[in-house]
């Protein structure tokens, strides 16, 4: 796509972004969602989008929802993305209402793991897979908040691991599980052999995020905020000049480790990555645990989000006992 400026319109996105430190993931996920916006108008000159544009928006929101039928939430992405467009991009704020019709479909109730099920994934994984899925489940935690772990992130003393700049750019703090220190200490002593030689070699430098390389020069080559699951390889960071660094493991990773491990078990479910944290949830309801206290594990802004996992607990359709059940037979 190209709508020329100085460069094109998604090169303009990129440095926005950047410059106000939006993550990697939501520059991909913005980006994406202005390239379908152009895609779906035919718009091939940057003054296109300054014409009508909130009945523009109205009518490609609109189209999610009744010809693709996306969730509600990927409306409400798309939307954000294309505010952010006008806005910051184009600073030209969307004036008007945007009466585009919703997306009603229903949320969908979260696939969840028995405990055994979880116990025999995991019995399964090996290496890191293994590690990052223990926390998915022994902490709740995101796959994307797991794979970017930092090792100052983790307090085994305290036995509670800080997530930062979570979903909605919130930092939280959540449960860790004491059977996990001994092997995730021995990793960790392992990742930081790589790290010193990536410093031998005279690497060593991990992204940091919010200007904290020019607030604070020499933390990115400090211990604690390297990654606690590091990438096997070098690589060139395609958000600066030729940088060469260490990155974060890669999610799919994780899902390809998963899905192996599923398949073998021939586990029915649709099991991702996710699928732990769900499992987290559930879990520690059966066990008592308050539901406000889950919810501050985490991260909901909502208590309605956290409170889908109460109607998993149900026995039967809503909670009632099927008659056949009463025969005995």
């Amino acid at each position: 796509m190209s709508i020329p400026k100085n460069g094109s319109l998604l090169d303009d996105v990129h440095q926005v972004m950047r410059l106000n430190h939006y993550s990697i993931h939501t520059e991909k996920t913005y980006s994406d969602w202005i390239r379908q916006y152009v895609k779906f108008h035919k718009m091939t000159d940057r003054c296109e989008l300054s014409v009508l544009p909130e009945a523009k928006v109205e009518e490609f929101l609109t189209y999610l929802a009744i010809h693709r039928k996306v969730a509600v939430s990927t409306q409400n992405q798309a939307m954000n993305a294309l505010v952010f467009l006008y806005k910051r991009v184009l600073d030209k704020p969307l004036e008007k209402t945007v009466d585009a019709i919703r997306s009603t479909k229903n949320r969908q109730i979260p696939v969840v793991l028995t405990q055994d099920e979880v116990k025999q994934i995991i019995t399964l994984l090996e290496g890191v897979p293994q590690l990052v899925v223990k926390l998915l489940y022994g902490s709740g935690l995101r796959i994307t908040e797991g794979v970017r772990l930092r090792v100052h992130d983790i307090d085994f003393e305290y036995k509670q691991i800080t997530v930062r700049s979570g979903k909605g750019n919130k930092d939280r703090v959540t449960t860790f599980s004491e059977g996990l220190m001994p092997s995730l200490k021995d990793h960790l002593q392992r990742v930081r052999l790589i790290h010193e030689q990536d410093l031998q070699e005279g690497y060593g430098v991990v992204y940091l995020p919010n200007a904290l390389s020019k607030k604070y020069p020499n933390a990115s080559k400090e211990w604690g905020w390297q990654y606690a699951f590091p990438a096997r390889s070098l690589s060139t960071d395609p958000r600066s000049e030729g940088t060469i660094r260490r990155h974060h493991i890669d999610q799919s990773l994780i899902n390809k480790a998963i899905k192996v491990a599923v398949k073998k078990l021939g586990i029915v479910k649709k099991v991702s990555a996710h699928t732990f944290r769900h499992s987290f949830a559930t879990h520690l309801l059966q066990r008592g645990t308050d539901i406000r206290t889950i919810q501050a594990l985490l991260g909901h802004n909502d208590l309605e989000t956290t409170m889908i996992y109460t109607h998993i607990l149900k026995q039967g359709g809503e909670g009632v006992t099927s008659p056949l059940d009463d025969l005995n037979i």
